[in-house]
């Protein structure tokens, strides 16, 4: 079966500034694949090139099959695009919005009226369906933002920090209508800097970093091959020297990987001995996609 995106050797540059060098991607229908980075990794040129907005300088994008340089048009209905910033009509109410864009991706009459009110009430917009946008709150709006991505049903769904400045009920909302729309069929590029919604909804997870791909693969792989538990000892004043292997110090913090925590806790505080009297708290951080991201980031290339 064809995919639904292949990316391969994706080359773009500002100027003399390399954004993205030789990536590769490819994910399939019904996938959620999660683009993961620092600020300034790439991530948004990356979707842009997808969507057919910016043009790339090296390398090969197909959306379902088709070259999206060479025939942007052909796969413009296909995709929905939620860039980062909200581009919505203000003066125009939150129903006027969906129609105009559902029309733009090509859903007409009964369809468009039957896809407008199911993302309205998937995304609890219904009440405020005759409200111009300008009258509704940050979180309405960021609601609004994107429905308009999805109201045409796209195939290929790009999302790019759809959440950020959300508050807690749209961020809830809006993951679970992720979930859905990828459990119907569609493709979900997702970026964020919210580690947990990517745990939450179980996609597969790209890092990139100075353009390039440092690690992929499932959250529980990534996890495993890049995260261990850590036992965190909290001093008055700078930690004692240690030679517990892979021990780091951050600031008044004692930073101890561990495989048995329930073991080396003890063994941790006995260690301490003279200097229990500093120790202010002794934590369990479990390894998690946070700490994995990070020593990826650390690690800077693919394993």
């Amino acid at each position: 079966m064809t995919p639904s995106l292949r990316v391969e050797g994706l080359g773009k540059r500002y100027g003399e500034r390399r954004v993205l060098s030789g990536v590769d991607l490819v994910a399939g229908r019904g996938e959620i694949l999660a683009v993961l980075g620092a600020n300034g990794a790439g991530k948004t040129t990356l979707l842009s090139i997808i969507a057919g907005i910016t043009s790339h300088d090296e390398g090969d994008v197909r959306v379902l099959g088709v070259d999206v340089r060479a025939h942007p048009k052909a796969v413009r209905g296909r995709i929905g695009w939620a860039a980062q910033d909200t581009a919505v009509y203000p003066t125009h109410t939150v129903e006027e919005n969906l129609r105009y864009f559902g029309t733009l991706g090509g859903v007409r009459r009964g369809g468009l009226r039957a896809s407008v009110d199911a993302v309205m009430e998937a995304l609890d917009l219904t009440r405020s369906s005759r409200t111009p946008v300008r009258d509704l709150s940050g979180g309405q709006r960021r609601r609004v933002h994107a429905a308009c991505a999805l109201v045409h049903r796209p195939e290929l769904i790009l999302l790019d920090e759809p959440t950020v400045g959300a508050d807690p009920e749209t961020r809830r909302d809006l993951l679970r209508l992720v979930a859905a729309i990828a459990r119907d069929g569609a493709t979900v590029l997702y970026t964020s800097h919210y580690l947990g919604e990517i745990e939450d909804l179980d996609a597969r997870v790209v890092v990139l970093g100075g353009g390039r791909c440092l690690a992929e693969g499932p959250v529980s792989d990534l996890v495993s091959r890049h995260a261990r538990s850590e036992l965190v000892l909290r001093f008055h004043g700078p930690p004692p020297t240690t030679h517990w292997p892979g021990a780091r110090v951050d600031e008044d913090l004692l930073r101890l990987p561990t495989a048995d925590p329930a073991i080396d806790i003890i063994k941790a505080v006995e260690w301490v001995g003279a200097e229990r009297d500093r120790l202010r708290s002794v934590d369990i951080a479990k390894a998690d996609l946070e700490s994995a991201y990070f020593n990826i980031l650390r690690a800077g290339s693919c394993p």
